[in-house]
C-alpha cells in the first residue's frame, strides 16, 4: 500500500480489526519509508459493476460517489456514521448481488432516495432535491408536502 504522505511503496500492517457491521476490515498501517500511520480499508467486492448515465456514458460503479451523496444530505443531521455506512453498504450488496453488471445510474440514485426515506426525512428531501433537479420553490414545497403526506418518521428529530 502506497503511503499518503511519502508516496513510498511498501507499508507494514501494524493492526487489523472488523468494523461493527462485518463488512469492512480496518488496518493501521506504518510506512517504512516516513514511518507515518495511516488506516486503510478492506471490503468485498463481489464483481465489476458499470454505472450507464443518462447521456449512455459508462463508467465504473465508485461507492465513494454515493459516501459523499449521503453524507451531504445527512450533515448536521445527527445521523450515526455507521448508519450512513450501512446504507451505503447495503446500497452497494444489492448492486453487486443483483447480477447485472450494468446498472443505470437513475436506479442508485432511487435505491439511496429510498434509503434516505427511511433514515432522515431532511436528508431524503436534500438528496431529492439534487436528484430531481428541483429549479423552483415551488417544486421544493410541492415534494416536502407530498413527504409529509406519506409520513416519514424524522429520526434526526429532538
Amino acid at each position: 500500500m502506497r503511503c499518503p504522505f511519502c508516496a513510498h511503496d511498501d507499508s507494514q500492517v501494524k493492526d487489523s480489526r472488523p468494523t461493527e457491521d462485518g463488512t469492512t476490515i480496518r488496518r493501521r498501517r506504518q510506512c517504512e519509508g516516513c514511518g507515518a500511520r495511516f488506516t486503510t480499508f478492506e471490503r468485498i467486492q463481489l464483481r465489476e459493476i458499470t454505472v450507464v448515465k443518462s447521456e449512455e456514458r459508462r463508467e465504473t460503479f465508485d461507492r465513494s460517489k454515493i459516501d459523499l451523496s449521503v453524507s451531504l444530505a445527512c450533515r448536521k443531521r445527527g445521523i450515526a456514521q455507521e448508519q450512513m455506512d450501512q446504507l451505503v453498504s447495503g446500497i452497494q450488496r444489492q448492486l453487486e448481488t443483483s447480477g447485472e453488471t450494468e446498472i443505470p445510474s437513475k436506479r442508485i440514485g432511487e435505491m439511496v432516495m429510498e434509503g434516505l426515506k427511511g433514515l432522515d426525512s431532511v436528508a431524503y428531501i436534500r438528496f431529492a432535491s439534487v436528484y430531481k433537479d428541483f429549479t423552483e420553490a415551488k417544486d421544493f414545497e410541492e415534494f416536502a408536502g407530498s413527504v409529509k403526506d406519506v409520513g416519514i418518521a424524522d429520526a434526526g428529530s429532538k
